[in-house]
């Protein structure tokens, strides 16, 4: 059994409309989503005692998510990740994005869609978040209707992204959440167990943007294809974090992507999905300013993002797998978040 309630979250400034709150409760797990930016404020999972804690970073008021701060929680999009230079060409036209990360576009410019109120509708046991996004919104072309789906099932919570477009558009949607299995406000991840399913990954330049290049994992820091314990392997391999795309075995099925286990309380996340590829990130960029929920503060590496999604920059990299929505498609792409204790 799934139970499903809704309650205001907060308001937008100068009468932009109200946030509203949605819990979903099984008996393994408790997810708070709200509204804006369909954005995800708490995850409850039991550790191997049946005590529950908050594994993801937020805050506590709707004032944190609408001040400046990397997308704790929320739905990214149109294109989640970089887009080169925030241009691209289609059909022999030049669309110039919102650029936002130094010379780059990334997760669908200045107000994407973390930075929008969408509209819910209830579920027997979740909810759904939509949207219309306008032609043109952030350089993007066509109008383009969006549905983000909030399932639970037992320990699992299944997000589904739907689209469809007027005109072709690149569509890539993932939801940004950063966890931290020992409990939101522990100091790091370097105890977690990380294990990524997947054979190449794509090299980036010194704007984070792929080179082209396909690489393999095989002798490298990037082979997660068995567990490595976090911190040690960062060390061992004198890197500053990930921050890269791990490219999964391209298939529309449902497929096991990552697992990561914390030792210490014996929570286990496992992440399965329909996309062809997933950004592994470990919070290089948190510093320690924002207060985040409880007054807990997020320093580097206090939190990690398995964000499952296109590869970046694809539109720009025809080898890459396609990233275009065309009139009369539909963009259909689902991930599960499984948690069970260890």
């Amino acid at each position: 059994m799934v139970s499903v309630t809704r309650a205001v979250f907060g308001d937008l400034p100068l009468g932009a409309g109200t946030v509203e709150k949605f819990q979903l409760q099984s008996d393994q797990l408790r997810v708070d989503i709200i509204s804006w930016g369909c954005t995800i404020t708490a995850l409850e999972v039991k550790d191997r005692q049946g005590r529950a804690s908050d594994v993801v970073l937020g805050f506590d008021e709707l004032e944190g998510y609408l001040q400046k701060q990397p997308y704790f929680g929320a739905v990214v999009g149109r294109v989640a990740n970089r887009i080169a230079k925030g241009t691209f060409t289609l059909d022999g036209k030049e669309y110039k994005l919102a650029v936002n990360n130094g010379p780059n576009s990334l997760h669908g410019g200045v107000k994407g869609f973390d930075k929008v109120l969408w509209t819910p509708r209830v579920l027997s046991n979740g909810v759904e978040f939509s949207r219309v996004s306008p032609d043109g919104e952030e350089g993007y072309p066509g109008e383009l209707k969006v549905w983000v789906t909030y399932t639970l099932d037992g320990g699992e919570l299944v997000v589904n992204y739907r689209a469809q477009a007027s005109q072709t558009t690149p569509v890539s949607l993932t939801n940004h959440s950063y966890f931290n299995l020992a409990g939101q406000g522990s100091p790091n991840i370097y105890d977690h167990e990380v294990t990524i399913e997947a054979d190449a990954f794509l090299p980036v330049d010194e704007v984070l943007i792929p080179t082209g290049e396909i690489a393999s994992v095989q002798g490298t820091a990037f082979d997660l294809r068995k567990p490595v314990e976090l911190g040690k392997h960062l060390q061992e391999f004198h890197v500053n974090g990930f921050d890269h795309n791990f490219c999964l075995k391209g298939s529309k099925e449902k497929r096991f992507c990552a697992r990561v286990h914390h030792a210490g309380s014996g929570r286990v996340l496992e992440v399965y999905t329909t996309q062809p590829g997933v950004q592994f990130y470990t919070g290089n960029f948190l510093d320690g300013t924002l207060k985040g929920k409880s007054g807990a503060v997020y320093p580097k590496h206090s939190g990690f993002c398995l964000e499952t999604q296109s590869w970046p920059d694809a539109v720009n990299q025809p080898h890459f797998p396609p990233v275009l929505l065309k009139p009369g498609e539909e963009y259909d792409h689902t991930t599960w978040f499984k948690f069970s204790v260890a």
